[in-house]
């Protein structure tokens, strides 16, 4: 039996997954982590990255342990996924010369809007090159000494292994990839705008190598095993594919990364990943154009914010229930709020919500704040609070659709995956009342993008077995149970409702949200 493992570095989890030759998982460990603030940007400590990356491998090792009384000293394959995009910036000392910052900041307006103008492609806020280009016009003085530049998933990879190298649709969050290299006339435009400001032009050689899916990316060093295992039972020379981002991950443990098939990501943050039958024409500043595993090309929407509002609550309810004397475990509690808001009015009772804990570009919102209001002739109840919970999470990817079908993209079914979905039917339903699709969750939803990651490092061992990356998953997926759930007209009805005040509310969002943290 092979041992496989992923392991993805996510907002609120690291998580390892260890599968064997057919995508059985055998054993799991989780580290739970939170984002902070460090000097107004979002940011997690490399250290915290680091102590996490081994209490998870040594939780999953324990697992494994427990479950076949041997202990785990070898491994056939690693895959390291992690949160796409961020600025991780190392001199020539590998030595990181500003804190982490992570795709939640939305400080690169200007950064963004000037490279997608130059570049005639859309660069969002939140990619890599945004955040050095917004590092360059304040004049930051780190900038001239940047000599890598990296993703989380990257850097960790780098750490492990000693290899400069990201996956293909990692890359293509950093930087505009074309033909399966950094886009050439885009890396030479940028070269230019560097060079008028006294940077070096060479923005490449900063840059990691791009690899595909099925490529090899180096393997285990022992400074690396020391830092996956301290124990110093692993043994070196495990063979890694290459890295790749959550949305990607996403996109392969829901078995959507051929062209014309779609996945939709919901955990602290969200997504919808339509793989491209054709190119795009033009550009929208809406909409993230970037790579599967294998170079083809997608479109996606983004929204910063989906269930980190909802878990606050949850843990506020928690806190009543155990004000009560109830003892109620987390995941029941979830459950049964969950379950509640079925019973929500046909209007939700007139109650909207913005869970907005970071920036939400596509709704214009620059700064986060969380708002909750409802009509004065509304019907506060829990069932229409948590139903207004449910549907806030996903209201931002709403707000994108509109744009999608005005570029010409249509939906015919959804493959869903994430934290939203591990109460049966709520989180699908209003999903699919969302796209008016029917919508797909997979038995394995729950694993998340560690489990994709290890499939990835299982198709790197297995390629020449198979045509492509889409005939691995075919095989891999054949033997997976799957509920698909199409949402009733009345389902549909109730969430245009809730939507349209949703939208006719945001003014009101993007006053609060620049007047509570104007000054900050």
């Amino acid at each position: 039996m092979k041992k496989i493992v992923g392991i993805e570095l996510g907002s609120t989890r690291i998580k390892a997954v260890m599968i064997d030759e057919k995508a059985n998982v055998i054993a799991t460990g989780i580290y739970s982590w939170e984002n902070r603030l460090v000097d107004g940007l979002w940011s997690y400590p490399l250290e915290q990255a680091l102590e996490g990356l081994a209490a998870s491998y040594a939780a999953m090792a324990e697992e494994y342990r427990q479950k076949t009384g041997e202990e785990l000293t070898a491994i056939d394959a690693i895959g390291i996924s992690g949160m796409m995009h961020g600025y991780l910036a190392l001199d020539k000392e590998d030595r990181l010369l500003v804190p982490f910052r992570t795709w939640r900041n939305t400080n690169t307006e200007k950064a963004a809007a000037e490279l997608s103008e130059a570049f005639r492609f859309n660069v969002p806020q939140r990619w890599s090159v945004a955040q050095y280009y917004q590092a360059v016009l304040l004049e930051e003085p780190h900038v001239p000494q940047v000599v890598k530049l990296m993703t989380l998933a990257g850097y960790i990879h780098y750490k492990l292994t000693g290899q400069f190298v990201t996956g293909i649709g990692e890359a293509s969050g950093m930087f505009p990839v074309s033909g399966g290299e950094y886009d050439r006339a885009m890396m030479e435009k940028f070269g230019h705008v560097l060079e008028a400001r006294g940077i070096d032009p060479d923005f490449k050689k900063v840059m990691p190598k791009i690899l595909k899916a099925g490529d090899s990316a180096g393997v285990l060093t022992e400074e690396g095993a020391k830092l996956l295992d301290p124990s110093g039972k692993l043994k070196v020379g495990v063979p890694f594919c290459p890295p790749e981002g959550d949305m990607q991950t996403g996109m392969v443990c829901s078995d959507a990364i051929a062209p014309g098939e779609a996945n939709f990501s919901a955990g602290t943050s969200c997504n919808i990943v339509i793989v491209l039958e054709k190119p795009l024409n033009g550009y929208r500043k809406e909409i993230d154009v970037m790579l599967t595993p294998e170079g083809y090309e997608t479109a996606m929407i983004h929204g910063n914010n989906c269930t980190s509002e909802i878990d606050s609550w949850v843990k506020l309810f928690g806190e009543v229930a155990a004000l009560c004397g109830a003892s109620v475990s987390k995941r029941e509690l979830y459950d049964l709020l969950y379950c509640k808001s079925l019973e929500g009015d046909a209007d939700t009772g007139g109650v909207i919500g913005y869970n907005y804990l970071a920036g939400e570009a596509i709704a214009g919102a620059e700064t986060g704040a969380l708002l909750i209001a409802r009509r004065p002739s509304g019907k506060l109840s829990l069932a229409n609070f948590m139903q207004m919970m449910v549907y806030s999470a996903v209201s931002s990817i709403a707000l994108g659709m509109d744009i999608l079908a005005e570029a010409g993209v249509k939906l015919t079914a959804v493959t869903a995956a994430g934290g939203f979905y591990k109460t049966d039917f709520v989180g699908q339903n209003a999903t699919s009342a969302m796209f008016r699709v029917p919508v797909t969750v997979m038995q394995t939803a729950g694993e998340g993008g560690a489990w994709g990651m290890a499939l990835l490092a299982s198709y790197m061992l297995q390629k020449d077995n198979f045509s492509d990356l889409s005939a691995f998953l075919r095989v891999a997926f054949s033997g997976v149970e799957k509920k698909t759930i199409m949402a009733s007209d009345n389902d549909v009805a109730k969430f245009d409702r809730f939507f349209k005040l949703y939208k006719r509310g945001l003014p009101a969002e993007l006053l609060m949200a620049a007047s509570m943290n104007d000054g900050e």
